[in-house]
């Protein structure tokens, strides 16, 4: 949530710090900012709205400088509004911008204004800018002005600070909140987001909780939060930087959606055999998996409903209890932790503040190990965690998550059948298990094939207001993922029931008006879904089957069949993902919303 970049340099910066907004949007934001500092001073420009804004403002007004600091703002403190937009400014010579929540602020604010200090902003991020200010008045040292400002501060921030009359650095800093120095040849920058930088680097350090750091043109200068110096190794982004290029797509998500059989073969490789799961994929430590008894899960948004998936592969195949919770709510309870419980987390971003909370609550209550499934090597999560399994989704530009989704459960797949094995899953089924996995790209390609078809289908929800989604089984959590995707970015009230639930309330609101989507795989709960559905249609609802062509469904009188590909059926959750994606998609775009930007949303949740 919210972006932050930084440069200093031996040219002009501004045109390199409004590209770096730019490619920050996609982390989701209502307003922006630049501050530039020159030999004449600290000079800035704001908006509400988007990038664009801004450089229009620079195209009627310039700010040209070798040092500057910009940002992306997600609102929490205050409307989004100009005078809320960062950078905040303490006097005319000291500009900052910051991520995160300053959970002190009132009384840091009180204390501000007893001593004379006046707010422009709504915002707890004024607040520290003055509190860097006021420590500037006993020690003129910038950098010693904002070590002894963090202590003060409670909560999770990235800052970027600059000072009129100091052209030759700034500082910045993190505590929950990340942040990545890139390194270049007589300059350096900083950014929320490797992302930000790859125009102009591809070298980069990731600094470390509670790190402060000294940019100059020709050096940087870490010291953590005891104030010691550091060296922090320095990382080569390897990764297509055409991940920040649509291609022939019109959005990024829709591109994103057609790169997951490539990105699920990403995934699968090097972890499986022609018939077996590779346990060295999890590391040295891998023996872990003869020990675990039980496992809990927890994460946030789509990662939880993968996780939700993941529980029934687990408990299936291995036959040992998990749990599956939601991160916000984890973290602020009392947790009986049975021995020799593996604690597994999911996150697309690995900054989520609520799942890295939930992680470092779960190292102090005697977890087995802590194994993390993540899409970016370099995270906080994937640092903390003992253990990882990184999905190699590659970089996720839209905010609804797709790839990152499918690569999940793939990685979860594969981790549930190493924990199986171990748990008395026979060589033969084990076998079975890989060669499904291995078709898997291709059904999911062939899955694609339905997106003219769904285009169509896309074009009944015009006047929409409400769906709901049926699915049983692990047809449920993918139920909730696509109900997800389709008010994150249609703005369609969805809601996701397991059919069998119908009866007890949801079906008070089947009318003409609620389109209802259910997902019918050819599978044992067949028969049961097949009543539901007739339910459904027995009070004028409006069916939307997504079902394979076992199930001898087809169109009729308010029903719209979606042909979905035959599969093993421990693969039926992701291949009946990919048509829920291209609806949900379809539907955003008739609805003439912002697909790769929906309002009010962010890609990667940073704060509580």
């Amino acid at each position: 949530m919210c972006g932050i970049v930084g440069a200093i340099a031996r040219r002009n910066v501004s045109k390199i710090l409004v590209e770096g907004l730019s490619r920050l949007e996609y982390r989701g934001y209502d307003s922006s900012g630049i501050a530039i500092n020159n030999e004449d001073g600290v000079f800035s420009h704001r908006s509400v709205g988007k990038v664009q804004a801004l450089k229009d403002k620079f195209e009627a007004q310039p700010l040209d400088g070798k040092m500057g600091i910009a940002h992306t703002r997600w609102a929490t403190h205050g409307k989004p509004t100009e005078a809320n937009a960062h950078p905040h400014f303490s006097g005319e010579d000291l500009a900052l911008v910051h991520n995160g929540i300053i959970e002190n602020h009132e009384p840091l604010r009180r204390e501000l204004k007893a001593k004379g200090y006046e707010f422009k902003s709504e915002t707890d991020t004024e607040v520290i800018v003055h509190l860097i200010h006021d420590a500037l008045k006993t020690q003129p040292d910038l950098l010693k002005a904002v070590q002894a400002t963090l202590l003060k501060l409670h909560g999770a921030f990235a800052i970027g600070v600059v000072q009129k009359d100091d052209n030759d650095r700034f500082i910045a800093a993190r505590k929950g909140s990340p942040l990545v120095v890139g390194v270049g040849i007589e300059e350096n920058f900083v950014a929320s987001d490797q992302l930000a930088l790859l125009h102009v680097t591809d070298q980069f350090i990731f600094l470390e909780e509670g790190d402060v750091v000294e940019l100059t043109r020709d050096q940087v200068t870490i010291y953590d939060s005891k104030g010691e110096p550091q060296d922090r190794p320095i990382s080569v982004f390897n990764h297509n930087i055409d991940a920040t290029d649509k291609g022939e797509f019109r959005h990024y998500m829709m591109k994103e959606i057609y790169e997951q059989p490539k990105v699920i073969s990403a995934c699968l490789e090097g972890r499986i055999s022609e018939t077996k799961v590779l346990t060295s994929c999890f590391g040295a430590d891998s023996d872990f998996l003869k020990e675990v008894e039980n496992v809990h899960i927890v994460a946030c948004g789509t990662s939880y409903h993968a996780g939700m998936v993941a529980k029934y592969w687990i408990e299936d195949l291995a036959g040992l209890p998990c749990s599956v919770e939601v991160a916000s709510e984890y973290r602020y309870r009392k947790v009986a932790v049975p021995k020799k419980t593996l604690f597994l987390t999911l996150s697309q971003s690995g900054e989520t503040a609520d799942t890295l909370a939930a992680l470092r609550m779960a190292k102090e209550l005697g977890y087995l190990t802590t194994l993390a499934i993540c899409n970016v090597p370099s995270s906080t999560l994937v640092r903390e965690s003992e253990l990882t399994l990184l999905t190699n989704a590659g970089p996720e530009i839209g905010v609804a998550s797709t790839k990152a989704f499918t690569t999940q459960l793939t990685a979860l797949l594969i981790t549930s059948v190493a924990i199986a094995v171990e748990n008395g899953l026979s060589a033969e089924r084990e076998k079975e298990l890989v060669q499904a996995m291995r078709s898997l790209p291709a059904h999911v390609n062939d899955a694609l094939l339905q997106d003219a078809h769904i285009k169509v289908v896309a074009d009944r929800f015009a006047n929409k207001h409400n769906a709901l989604f049926l699915g049983r089984g692990t047809m449920f959590p993918i139920a909730l993922e696509g109900s997800l995707k389709l008010k994150e970015i249609s703005y369609i009230h969805a809601e996701a029931y397991p059919a069998g639930e119908l009866k007890h309330g949801p079906l008070a609101l089947v009318d003409e008006d609620m389109p209802i989507i259910a997902l019918v795989p050819h599978n044992d709960m067949l028969d049961k879904l097949k009543s539901n559905l007739q339910e459904v249609a027995a009070r004028g609802g409006e069916l939307y089957v997504f079902a394979d062509r076992d199930t001898n469904l087809h169109n009729e009188e308010n029903i719209i069949f979606t042909e979905v590909p035959k599969v093993e059926s421990i693969l039926e959750p992701i291949v009946h993902t990919i048509p829920l994606q291209l609806l949900s998609y379809h539907v955003a775009v008739v609805k003439g919303t912002d697909v790769d930007q929906p309002r009010n949303l962010a890609k990667s949740v940073t704060v509580e």
